[in-house]
């Protein structure tokens, strides 16, 4: 069939029935257009058919014959710049459909209404079909209406990050993107059994190979069992899908009644995964619960006698209660892909991915059993990934074992459902929490008792996150962990510290009004760090705090809510970061083993260097995502930045020194702070810094009594972390903080069939994640002081930008209605059972 492609004529040679998005990656080569969720929700794929924005995932190919399409690649409109200018993107990978989208309404929103700026609810509705996973949306409100004011006719402004031109033009390269020649695509195949063990595997098809442990039992539905191989996807998802196995059914425990069966019997549960970023905290075991582990003290049994005692007397200062949190889930919209291949000598060679690379080369190697420099890892870019993409997981394991039978390069990508099942969840959480204030008003002792719910993985630490705030009064935290065959959780921006904050938050609330309190005031003080009470004097002073309706003092269907909650986060680095420099020319090339997830890496290393360089953007190159160079940090846990920025800074200086001859080359180290660091040693690449980050949130809602819907109006943000390197894209980060911590809050919740124990929610109908008409107005505060022993004077701004957001909502609602939210997410079904209790 014939097809005018961005102005050129083009023959195809596709079957009527094939998906256009799959027709003009595969067949044609342009990957701008993204099949991420390949249900039309998502957005990623969209292309202009006769100048028309559709889903080009749900489009056969035979409905595009004769007709104009384009794509992002040829796209040449204003709203691409007015997206690089205001940063309407952070990982990249939704972008490409975003500008197609946003594209064809600047041309008619002009057409209509001439050089004018539209109202936000039109640019929501006209975008309604995107999802943004990293929550860039305030930067797209701001490019779609500066390109409607037509402000970028003439390509004025620079972008705000290196990499900006390529992610609106959809040259971005990603994993999904990769195509080599004679490659093979495989597709895992997954078990359909909650919990049992592997009889036999038979599969029709040559290149085949087995992705079960070494004792053969599947203990949650949706578990790698085999992987599969074949020249085209359509081909291995036929031979997956006729695969035959044979289970011997073993009891599954999918709730966490005393008396479900045995997950792990005591030789396997040493195999647990971990949903912990760090070290796993100790604790025997009492069937499927793990723990639970506290810190025994002193202080901590003078913690369970007072509370005890005030309970004794029904003491009103005593606060306690029972809070939840859903299973919340990572998906990236660019879901989990490597493509790999082994080389005549023996070297494996992957695309992945990734949020580490260099951690991904040396588990590689050592999985494997080869040398480290054996394993070469390429990573151009990774659209998005949360905490979810860290290591090798199942996708690389299928494609490595594939390519080495198939004897040629093979492509794993998971789709949607498979993203949504098993590549990565936050935890849920039941928390019991009791908090007891004196008749002076101080903090007198505080309990917090959690049972983490992350299927068969091990490693909640929520409750020990409660020691970091608010002084130093008796406390009593306890962590256990529930096992069930479910998915296994991993560490989520912020691991642990969202449903505590959700608990903890609201329990300071309540003791305000039970006070009489200013909340702000009393947060401020309990709390001893001192950079917090800049941001809580900020607060204070906010005309939406002063002006808050007294709780509970409103009638009619809609209400008005203002909640605050504060939140800290650990400075964690690496400090065996360091930066190579080379000159070539008249170009500075930059390069470190480290990758770029939206964050802004390539921005701050480029930043950093014409800084003390003197040297204009285009005299800067930065190479990164890649092995093969000098260590870098992970991109986990708020450490990247606070880890390149002053290597970058050292290497530039030492260039800067010696002259910046052709053929110069020095490596700058990240050197270490005054007063050193808390841990004496590194411990897997990160090691923890002296002092914590801050943030206060302030969130005002609306909420509708008869329909039980909440609506976020607007956010204020203070954020302590120190310097900032890059304000545009440190802001994006915190704006897409507050979407996620918003999601978090109302919409996302993972459901599972409690009788067989798959996951209900796969696709991104039945799993809501936060779309542009759900972005509040956002007003982000920095305070950029305390951070003086830093080396570089600042810390990362990731998690803490969130963690904190979802408690601020809970006492919105609470200040609005009177009643206080107990369980994640505040649905509507919860909220009108509750307020009317």
């Amino acid at each position: 069939m014939k097809i005018m492609l961005n102005g050129v004529p083009v023959l195809l040679d596709a079957g009527r029935d094939d998906a256009t998005v799959d027709v003009l990656r595969d067949g044609l080569g342009l990957t701008g257009a993204k099949a991420a969720c390949r249900t039309g929700v998502c957005g990623a794929c969209t292309v202009m058919v006769d100048g028309t924005p559709q889903a080009s995932c749900l489009l056969p190919a035979a409905a595009v014959e004769g007709r104009q399409v384009t794509t992002a690649e040829g796209l040449d409109h204003p709203v691409q710049r007015a997206f690089a200018v205001h940063d309407g993107m952070q990982c990249g990978y939704c972008t490409p459909g975003f500008v197609v989208e946003a594209a064809a309404f600047v041309d008619r929103w002009r057409d209509e209404h001439g050089d004018t700026t539209p109202p936000r609810e039109r640019i929501a509705a006209a975008l309604a079909g995107h999802l943004c996973r990293c929550g860039a949306y305030a930067g797209i409100y701001a490019a779609v209406a500066a390109a409607c004011r037509g402000e970028h006719d003439d390509g004025a402004g620079a972008p705000a990050r290196v990499e900006a031109m390529d992610k609106v033009t959809g040259r971005a390269r990603y994993t999904t993107d990769v195509r080599l020649d004679g490659q093979f695509e495989g597709v895992i195949i997954r078990s359909a059994r909650a919990h049992a063990r592997v009889v036999e595997v038979k599969v029709d098809g040559a290149h085949t190979v087995d992705l079960l442990p070494p004792d053969r039992v599947v203990r949650y539905a949706g578990q790698p069992v085999a992987a599969v191989a074949a020249p085209t996807r359509g081909q291995a998802l036929a031979l997956a899908e006729g695969a035959r196995i044979v289970y011997d059914p073993i009891p599954a425990a999918l709730d966490d009644a005393p008396g479900a069966p045995p997950v792990y019997d005591e030789s396997s549960r040493r195999h647990a995964p971990s949903s912990s970023e760090g070290l796993n905290l100790p604790g025997g075991w009492n069937g499927n619960v793990k723990g639970p582990f506290t810190m025994a003290s002193r202080r901590s049994r003078t913690a369970r006698r007072r509370i005890e005692a005030a309970r004794r007397r029904a003491d009103p200062l005593l606060v306690t209660g029972t809070f939840t949190t859903a299973v919340q889930v990572h998906t990236p919209l660019e879901p989990h892909a490597c493509v790999a291949r082994w080389d005549d000598r023996g070297d494996l060679h992957l695309h992945l991915s990734t949020q580490t690379v260099g951690l991904a080369a040396e588990q590689a190697a050592k999985r494997w059993d080869l040398t480290v420099d054996r394993v070469h890892v390429v990573t151009d870019h990774v659209g998005g990934g949360f905490g979810a993409k860290a290591g090798i997981t199942a996708e690389a394991v299928a494609a490595v074992e594939l390519a080495r039978v198939c004897g040629a390069p093979v492509r794993v990508v998971l789709s949607r459902a498979e993203e949504l099942t098993d590549a990565g969840n936050r935890p849920g959480t039941r928390t019991d929490i009791a908090l007891l204030t004196d008749a002076r008003g101080d903090l007198a002792a505080l309990a917090v008792d959690v049972r983490g719910r992350g299927g068969v993985a091990v490693g909640s630490a929520v409750a020990v996150f409660a020691r970091l705030m608010y002084g130093t009064a008796p406390r009593l935290l306890r962590d256990s962990d529930v096992v069930t065959n479910e998915p296994p959780g991993t560490p989520f921006r912020g691991p642990g510290a969202p449903p505590m904050l959700w608990a903890l938050e609201q329990a300071v609330d309540e003791a305000a009004h039970r006070l009489g309190e200013d909340p702000v005031a009393l947060r401020r003080r309990w709390d001893g760090n001192r950079k917090r009470h800049a941001l809580y004097d900020w607060v204070a002073g906010l005309p939406v705090w002063l002006d808050r309706p007294a709780t509970g003092s409103q009638t009619g269907r809609f209400r008005r809510g203002v909640g605050v909650a504060a939140a800290n986060w650990a400075y964690m680095l690496d400090p065996a970061t360091e930066v190579e420099l080379e000159v070539r020319g008249d170009v500075v090339v930059a390069r470190t083993t480290v990758q770029d997830i939206g964050t802004g890496t390539r921005t701050v290393i480029a930043e950093v260097l014409g800084e003390e360089l003197g040297l204009p953007p285009e005299r800067i190159r930065v190479e990164i995502g890649r092995t093969g160079t000098v260590h870098g940090p992970p991109s986990i846990g708020s450490r990247t930045t606070t880890s390149v920025a002053p290597a970058a800074r050292d290497a530039a200086r030492r260039l800067r020194a010696q002259g910046l001859a052709d053929g110069r080359r020095v490596v700058g180290r990240r050197r270490g702070d005054r007063r050193g660091y808390i841990t004496p040693v590194a411990v897997a690449g990160m090691a923890l810094g002296r002092g914590f980050s801050g943030a206060v949130h302030v969130t005002e809602v609306e909420v509708d009594t008869r329909l039980g819907v909440i609506r976020p109006l607007r956010v204020w943000a203070g954020i302590a972390v120190g310097h900032i390197y890059t304000e545009r894209l440190a802001r994006g980060q915190c704006e897409g903080g507050i979407v996620q911590g918003i999601g978090y809050a109302l919409h996302e919740e993972r459901h599972v069939d409690p009788v067989t124990g798959a996951v209900l929610t796969t696709n991104l109908e039945d799993y809501r994640i936060p779309g542009i008409g759900d972005t509040p107005e956002m007003v982000v505060h920095f305070h950029q002081d305390g951070w003086d022993h830093v080396n570089g004077g600042g810390v990362g701004v990731g998690e803490v930008s969130t963690i904190g957001v979802a408690a601020s909502v809970g006492n919105a609602v609470h200040n609005a209605t009177g009643w206080r939210p107990r369980d994640l997410p505040i649905r509507p079904d919860r909220l009108l059972e509750g307020i009317r209790g």
